[in-house]
Parts: C-alpha cells; structure tokens; sequence
C-alpha cells in the first residue's frame, strides 16, 4: 500500500493515524479502482471547505496542475485540454505568473481556475499567524488581478500538501476552498522523468469516480501524454469537471470570484 505525503511516498504505517490537525497530506490505495483513504476523512475536511475527493456518484474527473515556474510545458498541456474541452485548475505560484503572464492570462481566457499556491511555496503549516498566513495568500491574488485584471478565483492548495487544522481554518475565514488531491504521481523530478508507460501504470489503474488528480505542469512526460491520457479516460468512461462543480459541504460558502 503506497502513501503519498506531500510529495514522498511513506509506508502506510507511518501516517495511518494522523488526524487533521496536523501533517501532510496523505494517501492510501487499498482497492484500484476505488476511492482511495486519506489521512482526513472527508467529513472532517468538509468542515472547513476543504476537499480531496469530488463527486464520487459519478464517473467524472477534476484536474490540477501545480505550477511553480513554467518549463515549457504549459502550453502543450492547454492545449490538450483544449482539444478535449476539459476544464482544470492550475495552483500556481507568484514566480509563475511574474515569469509567464501570458501563459496565465491564457489559462484564464480559456476558462480553467488559476488558484492560489502562495506567493512564496513555504511550509504553511509551519504559520500560525492569521496576518502572516493572509498575506501570502494576497500577495498572489493581488498580482493575479493585476495581471489578468480578474478576481483570482478562491480556490487554495498548501504547497507540499502541508496543512493543519489551523491552516484549514485560516484558508476558509478568507473565503477560500481548500483543495488536496486524491490522485497523483512523482512526476516533479525535472531530470529524473518516468516514462509514458510508468505514468500510465499508476494514472489508469487507480482513476476513480470524482477523483481530484494532481499533475505537474513542469513535468515533460505530462505534457507528452495528457492528450492519450485524456482519451484513454474518456474511454474508460469519465468526462472532467471543474473545481466549481465540486459538491457543496452544506456550510457557508460564496466564492468570491470564478
């Protein structure tokens, strides 16, 4: 059983037991196929706006980029989306939209969420300070807007998958969602990429219903395959959601924008 922490694997063991109120994000795939266990439940996530699995009634897919700097990738995989009109939500960094505007503003003319992953990337589980925490989420949103001259939409995701419950509660006093990810694989090695049919062994088989899938945008391999990837989910019988069609919690919750 691989768990993926943040961005390692650890043995199962190791984080069966850790609660919400601390660690890094986890996961266990007892049954491909199926919806796998995270490190918080569903129901305990949902108390603060947060998610890592959508609707799981259905056989629909929602798709993540993390983007820390462009690598010459990004727009080879917006184009695949484009080609399959898949909607996805690239969490990106202040380096990213400093460094590519275009490519930002791009993502939002064609539709896809572009949600807050800092401004910085730092361990914010390692920020308790309400002040200190709002100010890296803004310092993105406020260069967001002045690129693009939109609202960033609210949706956020710790950089490394480290949260705690703190975290989870600061997130959403500022409005956000707070979105891990139910589905990925160690595709961030620049230099060290797998290959296509690596990818494949671990995206086909563990796809599940309302899976959220995080994927790298720096990743060559990514780029090469999403347009067959796509199509082989598309047969398998999944269609792709935006995060704006995840299930509501039954809590508050306006989105401010997007």
């Amino acid at each position: 059983m691989l768990w993926l922490q943040g961005q390692r694997s650890q043995p199962a063991a190791a984080l069966a037991a850790v609660p919400a109120s601390a660690g890094n994000w986890g996961l266990s795939f007892p049954t491909e196929g199926a919806s796998p266990v995270g490190n918080a439940t569903v129901e305990e996530l949902a108390q603060y706006d947060a998610y890592y699995l959508g609707d799981t009634e259905k056989k629909v897919i929602y798709l993540t980029f993390d983007c820390g700097y462009e690598n010459g990738y990004t727009e080879t995989i917006l184009d695949a989306l484009k080609k399959h009109n898949a909607p996805a939500a690239f969490f990106v960094v202040g380096n990213m939209i400093e460094t590519a505007p275009d490519v930002i503003r791009r993502m939002a003319a064609e539709g896809h969420i572009v949600g807050n992953h800092t401004y910085h990337h730092p361990d914010m589980s390692a920020i308790s300070d309400q002040a200190a925490f709002q100010k890296e989420l803004d310092s993105l949103s406020n260069l967001y807007q002045e690129t693009t001259g939109q609202a960033l939409p609210m949706f956020y995701r710790p950089p490394q998958g480290k949260y705690s419950q703190e975290n989870l509660r600061q997130a959403q006093a500022l409005g956000y969602r707070t979105v891990f990810w139910s589905l990925a694989y160690v595709d961030w090695y620049v230099d060290d990429q797998p290959t296509a049919e690596q990818a494949y062994a671990k995206l086909l088989p563990r796809i599940h219903n309302g899976a959220i899938v995080l994927l790298h945008s720096t990743s060559r391999t990514n780029a090469e395959i999403l347009d067959d990837l796509l199509t082989r989910w598309e047969e398998m019988g999944f269609t792709f959601a935006s995060l704006r069609e995840l299930p509501e919690h039954g809590s508050p919750f306006a989105e401010k924008q997007g």
